[in-house]
């Protein structure tokens, strides 16, 4: 959902810029920077950002300044007594040599405005058009952040995949580890002559069930192709559906983990994991 975008243009006498950003936040937020005269069109803006850029915390910035002078511009005395106030107690505490700030103070936020209350109408419509310019550059950018984002997340699954694959010649090793084992310890407990053959292969088959992974096995690929292909649909907005089977392939990971009895096997699930966790990174970076 990270994205920017800056546009210009200029409309007579005035140079009139946007600029559009965006972080991640799982709802649409909206903050408008705008001249005052343009209060009673921030929910036309609203809307149109909010309509075309879906979701995200997006901060619009309109600003626009008057390339020679104008008689309608006023400066609001007040509000530039107050920033030369502040600038000048600044200035001391910091130890900033002192110099000529007027003209910076003129440059700041509504200390000169239009003594107009109205928007010419004209104007208006070029501002909508840079507004629409500077949203097809934020998409762009969007895109091109998106394409690095889909191509990391795929290589990511593609080592879980990887790792998932690695895990049957371990399987084999650790069954029969855990028969050795058990076996071992009934021998030196009760003596050889005295374990019950059937008794000691029900047991085994016992643990075996509680340590059988082939479901899990089989669901975590299919998280993770399902994921893929999901990632490579058209849908616009495909982050929070990706979220959810991140969600799965995580309690896949972690019951392999459980029931792994395997130190080789482990370290295999701490790389998917490790894994599965950069990829949540990215998918909150997702429409």
């Amino acid at each position: 959902m990270t994205g920017f975008g800056r546009g210009n243009k200029s409309f007579h006498d005035k140079s009139i810029s946007v600029e559009i950003r965006s972080l991640n936040s799982k709802f649409t937020e909206v903050r408008i920077k705008a001249p005052q005269n343009y209060r009673d069109k921030e929910p036309e803006i609203r809307k149109i950002l909010s309509d075309r850029l879906e979701r995200g915390k997006i901060e619009f910035t309109l600003e626009i300044q008057s390339l020679k002078a104008d008689e309608n511009s006023v400066i609001n005395s007040t509000l530039f007594r107050r920033y030369y106030q502040e600038l000048s107690k600044l200035t001391s505490e910091l130890g900033i040599p002192p110099g000529d700030i007027v003209q910076s103070l003129l440059r700041l936020p509504d200390v000169v405005s239009n003594a107009g209350d109205l928007v010419d109408e004209e104007e208006w419509k070029t501002v909508l058009q840079l507004i629409d310019e500077t949203i097809v550059e934020f998409e762009r950018f969007r895109l091109t952040e998106g394409k690095s984002i889909e191509s990391d997340m795929c290589q990511r699954i593609g080592i879980i995949l990887d790792h998932l694959g690695m895990i049957p010649p371990f399987e084999e090793e650790r069954i029969s580890k855990l028969r050795q084992r058990i076996y071992q310890n009934l021998e030196d407990y009760l003596g050889k002559e005295k374990i019950d053959e059937n008794r000691f292969e029900q047991e085994i088959l016992f643990y075996l069930e509680k340590m059988d992974i082939s479901e899990e096995k089989l669901r975590l690929g299919q998280h993770c192709n399902f994921f893929l292909e999901e990632l490579a649909s058209p849908a616009t907005q495909k982050g929070r559906k990706l979220s959810f089977i991140t969600q799965e392939i995580g309690r896949e990971i972690n019951t392999l983990g459980a029931k792994s009895y395997s130190s080789e096997i482990q370290k295999m699930v701490v790389v998917m994991k490790d894994e599965l966790e950069k990829i949540k990174e990215q998918v909150a970076n997702c429409l």
